[in-house]
């Protein structure tokens, strides 16, 4: 139901939800606080240089595993029909078609992997065009060593589909903690006592040791919240044989956008040394609002929405609203946040060791960009989720390529704005702005950054149009929106003066500060201007600082 203002009705299933969206939230929280401190530590030891871009595209290159196999594509295909087994009480069925969907990941990511091994040279004179002498033969070993981690981590997204669908959703969100200790270990093992060649083959062996880890934490609560498991070809499932026809298109749709991340990989290599660490740098930052609240709330919701999806179009789009609202609400101040002081985060996370002023800025400016199309990306997100529970997966996939294809067209142009590109000996001149520099370090990141946000608002587009046509109008309100905005610029100004006043102290600490700052000022202005999400926030707060009553 809804109040006479529109917005859904708070009713107890959805405070199930949002209950569920803060354990996945603090799950991946702190996943990506590790991150940030591993990509503090990889910034402090490799700067921008040579070793940083081959760590950073030599991750990116074997997650076409991930990404055709991962979550997403699990997400689509797997977890709505097990969820729906579980909500009728098919138990036994459930865990048949579990242990057959585990069994054919197995093998498709054993083979893909043991093609990666195999394939390195090919794979890497294709993928990372740019990369000459010593930088491709360290890309060709890297690449040897992770596609096997990445065959594992395919099999850790079967385990969050087990765990999420019985509403287990700390642990598998948690478990890339231990992705992540395992790399800073080994950087801070190995740090001083071997050269910077032998420490990024640390850093790589210890992301293959907390790919094993990542997936052996999750597999003891499987196994206990799914005795029923078990492993077989699924021939006699009909809901395996749902599962692999709605798996087709989402890994179509996945498999478009991998393309889009090779595009970049192809593209980032072709500039400067650094300019893919610098992307990679900046998206660490960028995907921390996308995989708290985007991905969060969208998992949270997911295994509710597939087995009520028979309620009809009308709970689906309150749902959807619902979500989309509570997006909003996070989001938007992560994107002002990010364009006004994003400078102060970037130098206190990154500014240490041979990451230099320069870098600072170059980075700042790529996550800018890239947070033009933030608020489109994360509630994207939902309109997929919303497009998954009526079991269609084509429209997302359709989507998704036309995405893909203006994120490489719009890039590659802005892209050749800001740095020359040079290609078999030629080279290719700059547009309008001319060969754009800081402190002489060129711009092209952020051309590619402004492309990836143009591909975003084109798919936030088209699935808004096509979910409105089946469900009815899912729009958040541009009322809501401008006090959300209004709040958060409020409180960036504040954050700002915050800065001023800090500049003499150590980067990683007044980047703190001025973060609490802005946090608490959004807040206290947000429930000033009648935003429902910061008074449930609030309440949630003062119930856990206030003192019970005895």
């Amino acid at each position: 139901m809804a109040d006479d203002a529109g917005r859904p009705s708070e009713a107890a299933p959805r405070k199930s939800n949002r209950a569920a969206s803060l354990l996945v939230a603090a799950g991946i929280l702190l996943s990506r606080v590790l991150g940030l401190v591993r990509e503090r530590m990889l910034a402090i030891y490799f700067g921008t240089g040579l070793q940083a871009d081959v760590f950073s595209a030599g991750l990116r290159m074997p997650n076409v595993l991930q990404n055709l196999l991962g979550e997403g594509t699990l997400s689509a295909s797997f977890i709505p029909v097990y969820s729906e087994l579980l909500g009728q009480g098919r138990t036994r069925e459930a865990g048949r078609v579990a242990g057959a969907v585990f069994a054919l990941l197995l093998g498709i990511a054993g083979a893909i992997a043991l093609l990666g091994v195999v394939l390195a040279p090919l794979l890497v004179t294709v993928f990372t065009p740019g990369f000459e002498g010593h930088r491709r033969d360290l890309m060709i070993t890297v690449v040897r060593i992770v596609f096997p981690m990445t065959g594992v981590l395919v099999l850790s997204a079967w385990a969050l589909g087990i765990l999420n669908s019985h509403r287990k959703f700390f642990i598998p969100y948690f478990a890339p903690v231990l992705w992540n200790v395992a790399i800073i270990v080994a950087l801070i093992a190995f740090a001083g006592r071997v050269d910077l060649d032998g420490l990024l083959m640390a850093a790589v062996w210890g992301a293959l040791v907390g790919g094993f880890l990542q997936f052996g934490i999750q597999l003891p609560w499987v196994l206990k919240l799914d005795r029923e498991i078990r492993l077989n070809s699924g021939r006699t499932e009909p809901a395996f044989k749902e599962v692999v026809r709605n798996a087709v298109p989402a890994i179509m749709g996945r498999g478009v956008v991998q393309v889009s991340t090779y595009v970049d990989m192809v593209l980032g290599s072709l500039l400067a040394i650094g300019a893919v660490a610098r992307l990679r740098y900046a998206q660490a930052l960028y995907v921390l609002p996308i995989s708290l609240f985007g991905m969060s709330i969208a998992a949270a919701e997911l295994p509710d929405l597939a087995r009520d999806r028979a309620q009809g179009a009308a709970a689906l789009r309150e749902r959807t609203i619902a979500a989309a609202t509570r997006v909003a609400f996070f989001v938007v101040p992560s994107f002002v946040a990010f364009v006004l002081l994003g400078e102060v985060f970037v130098a206190g996370i990154y500014r240490a060791g041979e990451f230099g002023v320069a870098d600072v800025r170059i980075v700042w400016l790529t996550l800018a960009a890239y947070s033009v199309g933030l608020l489109a990306s994360t509630s994207g997100r939902i309109y997929q989720t919303a497009f998954y529970a009526l079991r269609d997966t084509k429209t997302p996939a359709r989507v998704a390529g036309l995405r893909v294809l203006t994120s490489a067209l719009a890039g590659a142009a802005l892209m050749l704005q800001f740095e020359p590109v040079t290609l078999g000996g030629v080279t290719v001149a700059a547009g309008l702005f001319g060969d754009l520099r800081i402190e002489g370090l060129p711009l092209g990141p952020v051309g590619l950054a402004l492309g990836a946000a143009v591909g975003a608002w084109l798919e936030w587009a088209l699935l808004r149009r096509s979910l409105s046509r089946q469900i009815g109008s899912i729009g958040v309100g541009a009322g809501a929106l401008g006090r959300l905005f209004a709040a958060a610029v409020a409180a960036a100004v504040a954050g700002y003066g915050t800065s001023l006043a800090l500049q003499d102290l150590y980067p990683l600490v007044s980047a703190g500060i001025v973060a609490s700052v802005f946090g608490v000022v959004y807040l206290a202005l947000a429930r000033l201007l009648g935003v429902t999400e910061a008074r449930v926030v609030m309440d949630g707060v003062l119930r856990r600082v206030r003192p019970r009553r005895t």
